[in-house]
């Protein structure tokens, strides 16, 4: 499987980005509160959007760019890329 660098939408209206090889795997992982000590006390959680990248390489680059964006940085992103579809 392609890595995929992600991002949640937490109940408390923030966001969590982060990356893996199983995104469904990631996701229940996040729904049942053992993945992040973040996105634990912010369930319920929701995918925002995802990313395909090659290697994990890119993976870990995507993610730390995508943690260093201002928020409303990231909403634009994800409403473009949504927009793409």
């Amino acid at each position: 499987m392609p890595p995929v660098v992600y991002i949640l939408r937490c109940s408390d209206g923030s966001l969590y980005t982060g990356w893996t090889i199983d995104l469904e795997r990631r996701l229940r992982e996040h729904r049942a509160a053992r993945a992040s000590k973040y996105t634990r006390s912010r369930l319920p959680v929701e995918l925002a959007g995802s990313f395909k990248v090659r290697t994990r390489t890119q993976a870990r680059r995507l993610e730390a760019k995508l943690k260093s964006l201002r928020r409303a940085d990231k909403l634009k992103l994800l409403r473009q890329a949504r927009n793409a579809l």
